[in-house]
């Protein structure tokens, strides 16, 4: 992202951005359900934002732990200085992301400062790991009916939307502006594409950094939600919003640097195009695949996605088998060019939190010289419908893995103990609260026949 310049002294960054017309800063951190979460502090005593941080109430905010009194009552936002930059839809505002705090410590429930941790750990070995996200998202009607079920183009109802350009067209105007805006903001976009549901698109642009990866996702969620609105449409990450389309996903692509900047896990003549490092890593993520669900899709509506289902399109590319492959979707795994290709996360998990997860799994199984992962050639989907073996599959549910995120205490103790146990006591009863929903399905189907 455009960050402060190097060498620009804070005093000078301040004055600077008051020139620009900038008056307040959006200290924005992530709760942990990863949603972004702030407020409008004034530029002026951007000093003391960064310093010491902006104050919230720590038990107001999801997944902090934090008592109701005391010293370590208050979650204290540290503005990152190099993350600030004009936000272009809020004209006088600077947006900034901030690290968590609390009685002068870094959080350890706070997720930016559990994948900073992670990646320290990764540092030490001279590495460095870089990350492309693929955000896909729905565009649906702010008016009428219920909450996100109307389309937000009417006319877009191909069976088979994949690539179509007229629904491009006739939403140039919204994308226009979330393209600018995010160009504005230092992303070097890719590309923009309409997916295979209607109403449904995704925007690719260049990988970074891991945190950068994550700070950046984040700040196109927010500027995605503010321009849909301005175009009077619902921006949504929900994984599986309609029972007959494909779900969202939000696929990372992983790779590996070392000090002077050789690619650590590819390997042209390897498996898969990976080195023994990199299928090593692999084997890591499939022997922790399980636990990793809970964190890479963390909803009930998740799994509505992670299924063997049919679609509209007639094609479906959720990734259900704990399976590699050479450039295969039919994977949980997709190597391709000497990357990874990691298909489980969805777009709402808290993508600092999946990303560290997703990191400490794969460095186990290269810690333990796990054993060479089998690349799969064949379409497991084909596989499966004729009765073939086929690989195990992930968690069913979300019941199912956080069971498996409970019992997995390596992984647990490798991410963050305390930001486990955490995420745990938030989602056993988000569980507990669908299990006992009673549906209109269910309406339909038993109230007037028994």
């Amino acid at each position: 992202m455009q960050a402060a310049e190097a060498g620009l002294s804070l005093v000078d960054r301040i004055a600077q951005l008051k020139a620009q017309g900038i008056h307040s800063v959006l200290a924005q951190f992530t709760d942990l359900h990863g949603v972004p979460k702030g407020k409008l502090v004034p530029v002026v005593r951007l000093a003391e934002w960064v310093e010491s941080g902006a104050g919230f109430a720590g038990p107001s905010i999801w997944g902090t732990g934090l008592p109701r009194m005391g010293a370590r009552s208050e979650y204290m936002g540290r503005v990152v200085p190099e993350s600030l930059q004009p936000l272009p839809f809020m004209p006088g505002v600077a947006h900034a992301v901030c690290d968590g705090f609390a009685g002068g410590q870094a959080l350890d429930t706070c997720s930016r400062q559990v994948l900073k941790a992670q990646l320290s750990q990764l540092a030490a070995r001279g590495w460095t790991l870089w990350v492309g996200v693929e955000p896909e998202f729905f565009l649906f009607s702010a008016s009428g009916g219920q909450a996100g079920q109307p389309a937000g183009d009417p006319l877009d109802q191909l069976s088979k939307p994949s690539y179509d350009l007229k629904s491009i067209h006739r939403q140039q105007a919204l994308l226009e502006d979330l393209r600018s805006c995010l160009t504005q903001l230092g992303f070097d976009i890719l590309q923009i594409d309409h997916e295979d549901a209607n109403d449904q698109y995704e925007l690719n642009y260049r990988f970074t950094d891991a945190l950068t990866a994550a700070d950046r996702y984040q700040l196109f969620k927010l500027s995605a939600h503010a321009i849909a609105q301005r175009h009077g449409q619902v921006f949504s990450a929900m994984p599986k919003p309609r029972a007959d389309s494909p779900g969202s996903g939000l696929h990372f692509h992983l790779s590996i640097t070392d000090a002077a900047g050789r690619a650590v896990m590819a390997q042209p003549s390897g498996v898969g195009g990976l080195s023994s490092v990199g299928n090593q890593f692999v084997a890591g993520l499939l022997g922790h695949a399980d636990a990793l669900a809970a964190l890479c899709a963390p909803t009930v509506n998740s799994y509505k996605r992670l299924a063997v289902s049919d679609s509209r399109s007639g094609t479906t590319w959720s990734p259900v088998w704990k399976a590699m492959g050479t450039n295969n979707r039919t994977c949980l795994v997709r190597t391709v060019d000497g990357r990874i290709e990691w298909r489980l996360p969805d777009p709402s998990c808290n993508i600092y939190l999946a990303i560290a997860a997703t990191l400490a799994a794969g460095l186990d199984g290269i810690d333990r010289g796990l054993p060479p992962v089998v690349a799969h050639e064949e379409d497991l989907y084909s596989a499966f419908a004729a009765g073939l073996p086929t690989p195990d599959m992930l968690p069913r549910d979300l019941h199912d893995a956080l069971v498996a995120l409970q019992d997995d205490e390596l992984l647990r103790q490798a991410t963050g103990r305390s930001v486990c146990e955490q995420f745990l006591a938030m989602k056993w009863p988000e569980w507990r609260a669908y299990a006992q929903h009673v549906s209109t399905w269910e309406h339909e189907q038993y109230f007037s026949l028994y």
